[in-house]
């Protein structure tokens, strides 16, 4: 993950400053800006921001293409909800190249990390919407009146049938989860970036 220096709790990057040399022929000189990033936390923050994001594209694309296979209409926030996702994921890998090559600012954390929070909250929203609202005509509603307060056995098409619907809810709830983790962890590396800024 994140690269370490002899200072193995901390992630260095540079920013390079240069003074032109003058009319007289004064000497180029480059002044070296150093951001230290606490590693652990970044590891962390890496790697349950990528386990959030992909978990939000493995529930929505199967959803997706479950009501693809009915016949059925797509909600238009799957494909918002995917495109966040991916964008989560983009955003984290631009963070490993910039460790990788020494280049990560506070700056471009914390503008990439409030454009996804704001996307990140909106896909929430209206999760919690799908999840909880329409008063009790939620899926979560739905969840418990049809599925978890039935509990057939045997081996029938009736008890298939209801292992598909718990398990189509649980993936609801572990999205709605992950969105919630996500977004905290969005925030947190706002906040991580701009101590960063300070300290240094």
């Amino acid at each position: 993950m994140a690269s370490t220096t002899s200072m193995s709790e901390s992630v260095v990057a540079d920013r390079r400053y240069y003074d032109h040399p003058s009319a007289a022929g004064g000497s180029h000189h480059t002044h070296i800006h150093k951001y230290r990033w606490p590693a652990v936390q970044l590891n962390f923050w890496i790697l349950v921001m990528l386990a959030s994001a992909c978990c939000w594209i493995g529930i929505f694309a199967v959803l997706a293409q479950t009501q693809q296979r009915l016949e059925l209409h797509t909600p238009w926030y799957f494909a918002y909800i995917l495109t966040v996702a991916s964008l989560a994921v983009v955003f984290v890998v631009g963070i490993l190249v910039l460790i990788f090559q020494r280049r990560l600012l506070p700056s471009y954390v914390m503008i990439g990390g409030f454009m996804l929070f704001v996307l990140w909250v909106v896909a929430l929203v209206v999760l919690s919407i799908e999840m909880f609202g329409d008063s009790g005509a939620g899926v979560s509603a739905n969840c418990n009146l049809a599925v978890f307060n039935v509990n057939p056995t045997g081996l029938s098409t009736n008890t298939l049938a209801w292992l598909e619907q718990k398990s189509i809810c649980q993936s609801w709830q572990a999205a709605f989860a992950f969105g919630l983790v996500g977004s905290i962890f969005l925030l947190w590396i706002m906040v991580m970036a701009y101590q960063v800024f300070a300290d240094d």
